[in-house]
């Protein structure tokens, strides 16, 4: 959890200052796609996090997680689809929101494991 809130913290100073910079680009589909990629990413990643404390908990219910995880990634890759199918995002925007969330959990991944 302490990942998902360093994330969190980080990506609040970075994601709106690229969606104001984003809007003399393109003033609705860009900002939109970093937003929801952004907003994705926090969803992916704190899904991720109960699904891994769901592993060393008591239960080991790893099978229920197993399918947790794909209809999770399934819903997400339905509504990335839509989306950009749609055309209501830039697909540029949508890699941009990930790629914030994605070096930024590296980042808050390197500083716990080198802490320890």
């Amino acid at each position: 959890m302490e990942i998902l809130k360093g994330v969190l913290k980080k990506s609040i100073f970075i994601i709106p200052p690229l969606i104001m910079l984003s809007f003399f680009i393109e003033t609705r589909r860009l900002p939109l796609g970093i937003f929801l990629g952004w907003l994705f990413g926090i969803v992916n990643l704190r899904a991720l996090t109960k699904n891994v404390q769901g592993l060393l908990g008591p239960e080991n219910a790893t099978g229920k997680i197993v399918i947790l995880n794909i209809m999770r990634l399934l819903a997400l890759s339905v509504a990335i689809f839509m989306l950009v199918f749609y055309r209501i995002v830039n697909v540029i925007g949508l890699f941009i929101g990930f790629t914030v969330v994605f070096t930024l959990i590296l980042i808050e991944g390197w500083k716990a494991g080198k802490s320890k």
